[in-house]
């Protein structure tokens, strides 16, 4: 799908394709528009803005609260994700082991914001409010995998082993 504003004809039938038959799977679902947007994201690792608009027109709701949905669940993202996912943990005993040394490290170490991508498109950062590993803290996940008991000065060795991965 084009990065740009513009979708050309192809594409724009091919999203209309795609949406309709989200929308069929779950037609007559109870919270169907969550599943449908489960869907989108697990197809394009994101919800891309034309495949919002056109769901909109599809199901008669209107985009503004295609986005309330899309904002308050954490697990949607808008833009497209990095090829490796670091998601850092700062629940209550993350944060007080040092969380928050590690995800400033990581933004150095990357040139990155919490909840962006690089330049490159190679790392995401999250920041999470917990992720089950609270006796492994200060904890996060890299594409999935838990690290535990992380200090600023393993994050370098952490990204490298991601890159060569």
């Amino acid at each position: 799908m084009s990065q740009s504003s513009t979708i050309t004809p192809n594409e724009k039938s091919d999203i209309r394709k795609e949406v309709a038959q989200h929308v069929s799977n779950w037609k007559g679902e109870e919270g169907n528009l969550i599943m449908i947007l489960h869907a989108i994201q697990n197809q394009h690792g994101y919800v891309p803005r034309e495949v919002a608009m056109e769901l909109s027109r599809e199901v008669g709701v209107t985009l503004g609260r295609i986005y309330e949905v899309l904002t308050f669940y954490h697990y949607f993202k808008l833009v497209p994700p990095g090829k490796h996912n670091i998601s850092v943990c700062l629940g209550t005993a993350c944060y007080l082991k040092g969380a928050p040394a590690l995800i400033n490290e990581v933004k150095s170490q990357l040139k990155v914001e919490e909840g962006g991508t690089t330049e490159d498109h190679e790392f995401h950062l999250d920041v999470v409010r917990c992720i089950g590993c609270c006796g492994m803290a200060p904890a996060m996940t890299v594409d999935g995998r838990t690290c535990g008991k992380v200090k600023p000065e393993d994050i370098s060795k952490i990204i490298a082993e991601t890159k060569s991965a």
